[in-house]
């Protein structure tokens, strides 16, 4: 097969390769993802997964082995750069063992409004920290049903490579966008008719079984960041506060396993595809 868009590169010092060159997470979070609205999708996997929801790829880099099965995910005109894997790994700072690398340009964010409407089950994710974190939560919303993902203006950043690699793709299947201010927010959620529950540990909080019991039709479950959870703001001005119930001494999960609890006893029945 024919690339006529294929570059092949032995010098990782390339000025044409500078979308992807020593791609650290702090170089990628600080230089590319914000400066140039791009962001890095690893692996054939998340690359199928991220042009098949519409988003356009400026360049590519990969071992030669992998053009062939790539083909047709590559559109004409956008340029492929091609470099053995020693050379691969010097350019990006690590071994590239998944593939391919993509430089994707970043959609613009929806409104929050749009997302809402139809949707019955969101999950709002409150300054999250870690990627990987934010990547999980994402493959379990998948998984589970959820409609939306809301992130709060300091979470982490969804489309972080770390947290496209974790979450699989799942990230361009769930739609999600930033909701801000926050966490006035929860005004815009209830004026949709979500009813807003925090999970958090408080005196009055309610049991997820008894949440379950009795559903609400459209149900917006907001969780906090690793260590401190929710602010205290945000529990205040939510309808409900839902804990999930755990033995063993434990009073609290990982935040991403928390998500995956909490969205499948809350999914809507007859969801699964």
């Amino acid at each position: 097969m024919t690339f006529p868009d294929v570059v092949h590169v032995d010098d990782p010092a390339d000025d044409r390769l500078a979308d992807f060159n020593r791609l650290t997470d702090v170089v990628l979070r600080s230089r590319h993802e914000p400066a140039k609205g791009l962001y890095i999708a690893e692996s054939s996997t998340v690359i199928r997964r991220a042009v098949a929801a519409g988003h356009r790829p400026r360049s590519f880099l990969m071992a030669p082995k992998w053009l062939d099965s790539m083909a047709d995910v590559i559109p004409p005109g956008v340029p492929v750069y091609v470099a053995e894997e020693p050379v691969l790994k010097e350019i990006t700072g690590f071994h590239l063992h998944r593939g391919a690398l993509a430089a994707m340009h970043r959609p613009p964010l929806r409104e929050v409004s749009e997302l809402l409407e139809g949707a019955r089950r969101v999950v709002v994710l409150e300054d999250i920290v870690d990627h990987t974190n934010v990547g999980a939560a994402m493959r379990a919303c998948a998984a589970l049903g959820v409609d939306v993902v809301l992130f709060t203006p300091s979470c982490a950043d969804p489309l972080y490579r770390r947290a496209v690699r974790v979450s699989m793709g799942t990230v361009f299947q769930v739609p999600w966008t930033r909701i801000d201010p926050w966490p006035a927010g929860i005004d815009t959620l209830r004026a949709q008719g979500f009813t807003v529950a925090a999970l958090a540990l408080e005196d009055d909080s309610v049991s997820l079984d008894d949440l379950v019991a009795d559903p609400p039709g459209k149900l917006a479950l907001v969780l906090g960041t690793e260590g401190d959870g929710l602010k205290a703001s945000t529990v205040a001005g939510c309808d409900l506060t839902v804990r999930i119930p755990m033995s063993g001494g434990v009073d609290s999960l990982n935040v991403a396993s928390a998500v995956a609890v909490a969205a499948w006893a809350t999914r809507v029945p007859g969801g699964e595809a």
